[in-house]
Order: C-alpha cells, then structure tokens, then sequence
C-alpha cells in the first residue's frame, strides 16, 4: 500500500515530466520555425555538397556526444543510402576512427583529436562540417581553423548564435533554441533535410548524364 510520502513523489515526478514536455516542445517548435525559416541555406549546401561529391570530393564531420552520434548518422545517410538508392558518397565522421583518435589525444592533446585528421584526409574543395550545441568547443574550433587553412569549406550547425564557431566558419545554421536537447534534435532535422535536397540533386545530375547520352551522336570513324 503506498505511502502519503509515495503518491507524492510520483505525482511530482509527473508533473516535472510534463513540464519539462511542455517547454521542451516550446523549444523545438522555435527551433523548427526557424529551421523551416533557413530552408534556402540547408538546399543550398544540399545541392553543393550533391555536386562536389560527385566530382571526387569528400565529406568530413566533426562533433562531440550527442553531435558526434549525428556525425555519424549524417555520414552513415550519405556512404550507405537515405530513402532512395544512389551511388554511395565519400564522407567521414571523424570521431569514428578510435585508434587514431586515441592517438592524437595521447600524443597531441584533445584539441587536435579532429584537426590532425582534418590535415590527414581533407583537400581543396572538400567540405568539413561542424556540429556543435554550443559553438565552443575547442577541438571543433581547432579543427575549423585548420580546414580554413587547407582551403576546405566550412559549415556549421550550431546552437545560439554569437559563438566562436560561428565567426570561424564560411557559412551557419544557428538554430536558436534554449536547450541543447532541442538544438540536437532540430540538427537532426536538419541533417534530413540536406540528405534529400543533396539525393534530389543527384538524381538530377543522373538524369541530365542520361539525356546527353542519349543525344550525342555517335561519333564516326574514319578510313585509310
């Protein structure tokens, strides 16, 4: 038989959830405005990014926590597939690769943990995007830096904005959320959002190969 002491706590843990669900859908429904707000942004790295990956460039991400599982699960869209098939796009989530990870740390510090890989495996042309809820952490600071060095782009999704990432980066989605649950959860949105503006551009370019194929006459061969 419960306790006064019992029913008391379980309707004060109630009330903390739903008031916690009340804010937090506050929140993601800011974040989400403002997203659906910067819609342009996000179709114009979707198709940029679409056209640089076809042309041999790569994709690297970089996030802590929560930021490095949606890293991952950006990277894992564009090597594996989104929601239709296509040909398989070069990109890394660099705190995926342990050894080398711990590496770095062990023999350069934790600021370095991306930006040594950022140096490994980045070219002119290629893309690095940084997710942070914050836009302060150093190791995704370092590793902006360093990118812009090697004439990479570099994107970022952030929390609010001012934050030093988003003076360090070519160009931003700041998404204006209070909380950082919130802030993640409108990135993985986001994340969504660009895998289907950039297979829609695939798909296109995919079409226009087939059409110019198909009108190129053959070409003639010549006798001695």
């Amino acid at each position: 038989m419960n306790s006064a002491l019992d029913d008391l706590t379980t309707e004060s843990d109630a009330s903390g959830g739903h008031r916690w669900l009340d804010e937090h859908r506050s929140d993601l429904t800011l974040g989400l405005d403002h997203l659906t707000a910067s819609v342009d942004r996000i179709e114009s790295w979707g198709r940029e990014l679409a056209d640089r990956m076809l042309d041999g460039h790569r994709l690297l991400v970089a996030g802590n926590g929560g930021s490095a599982a949606e890293a991952q699960h950006l990277t894992a869209e564009l090597v594996g597939r989104f929601e239709g098939e296509r040909v398989p796009l070069a990109a890394i989530a660099l705190h995926a690769e342990t050894s080398s990870l711990s590496a770095i740390v062990n023999d350069y510090g934790q600021d370095e943990m991306f930006a040594r890989q950022v140096a490994a495996h980045g070219r002119p042309g290629d893309v690095l995007l940084c997710l942070s809820t914050s836009g302060a952490s150093a190791n995704v600071l370092v590793a902006a830096r360093r990118a812009r060095e090697l004439g990479l782009t570099t994107w970022a999704m952030t929390g609010q904005a001012p934050n030093p990432l988003t003076a360090l980066c070519d160009d931003v989605l700041a998404v204006p959320a209070k909380s950082g649950a919130a802030v993640q959860e409108v990135h993985l949105v986001a994340v969504h959002a660009l895998c289907a503006t950039l297979d829609a551009r695939v798909a296109q370019r995919s079409r226009s190969h087939v059409r110019a194929r198909r009108t190129t006459p053959p070409s003639v061969g010549t006798r001695a």
